[in-house]
C-alpha cells in the first residue's frame, strides 16, 4: 500500500487506538523499538546524537522511517530507512529530529496524518529542535507543555498556539511528549530518558563510555529566549 493510499483509507485500527507508555516496554526476549523519521536536510546531530546514546542500553532495537530509501542529511552523509511509511510501526520511542527539511515539511498535509498516526501506536514521542515543528503543526502537541530550538523559536511556536511553549528548558518531559532545545540539547534529553527508564547509574555509565559531558539539568538552558 502506498502512503498516500495509507493515509486516504485509515482503516488500521491501531493508527487510531492510544497507545500505554508501557505497552511495548522491553523484555528479557524482546527489545525496547526505537522508530526514529528521517527526511532530506534533517540535522544530524538532531539523530545521530540521540541514537549514540540510546543505543548504548542494551537490548535495544533502533530503526530508521522515511517516505524513500535513501535519505540525505543537511550536512551532507546519508542514511538507509529500514521503514517505509506506508504504514505505521508500533514502538516504545518514536523520534522525530529537526532541521531545515521542517520549514518545508511543516506544509506537507500527508505528512501531518501520518504522523498523527504513527505517535498513536507510539509509547512516548521524543523531538530534538526543529522536531517540534512538526508534531506542533500536526495538532500533536495542542495542550502539551513543550519546548524547541531557541534559535528558531518564533518561528516555531507561531506554528501553533495551542502548545504550551517552554522558552527557557534544555528540554521538557510531559508524559507522553519529551521536547528538546536546539541540536545537542537532544542528547543531553536522551540521556534523561536513558536515567527515566533505566536509572541514573545507565545513563552515567553511558555518559562515562561516550566521554560526553551530561547536562542533566532540564533547566540549565544558556539558549533561553528572554
Amino acid at each position: 500500500m502506498k502512503r498516500r493510499d495509507f493515509l486516504a483509507a485509515g482503516t488500521l485500527a491501531m493508527a487510531t487506538a492510544m497507545v500505554s507508555p508501557q505497552l511495548f516496554a522491553a523484555t528479557e526476549d524482546k527489545p525496547l523499538q526505537i522508530l526514529a523519521l528521517v527526511f532530506d536536510d534533517y540535522e544530524t546531530l538532531d539523530l545521530h546524537g540521540p541514537v549514540e546514546m540510546l543505543g548504548h542500553m542494551k537490548n535495544v532495537q533502533i530503526k530508521l522511517v522515511g517516505d524513500k530509501s535513501i535519505i540525505r542529511s543537511y550536512q551532507g552523509p546519508k542514511v538507509v530507512t529500514d521503514i517505509s511509511m506506508d504504514s505505521v510501526t508500533p514502538c516504545d520511542l518514536f523520534i522525530v529530529p529537526g532541521g531545515l527539511g521542517t520549514r518545508k515539511l511543516v506544509e506537507d498535509e500527508e505528512l501531518m496524518a501520518w504522523l498523527r498516526k504513527q505517535v498513536s501506536v507510539s509509547g512516548k514521542v521524543f523531538s530534538i529542535c526543529t522536531g517540534s515543528a512538526l508534531l506542533a503543526k500536526a495538532g500533536i502537541l495542542d495542550g502539551v507543555n513543550a519546548t524547541t530550538n531557541k534559535m528558531a523559536y518564533q518561528w516555531v511556536t507561531g506554528l501553533a498556539g495551542q502548545v504550551n511553549w517552554q522558552p527557557s528548558a534544555r528540554w521538557v518531559d510531559d508524559g507522553k511528549f519529551l521536547t528538546s532545545s536546539g541540536v545537542s540539547a537532544g542528547t543531553d534529553a536522551a540521556l534523561f530518558y536513558v536515567s527515566q527508564l533505566r536509572g541514573e547509574v545507565e545513563a552515567r555509565r553511558i555518559e562515562r563510555l561516550t566521554e560526553y559531558h551530561w547536562n542533566h539539568d532540564a533547566k540549565n538552558d544558556p539558549y533561553a529566549v528572554s
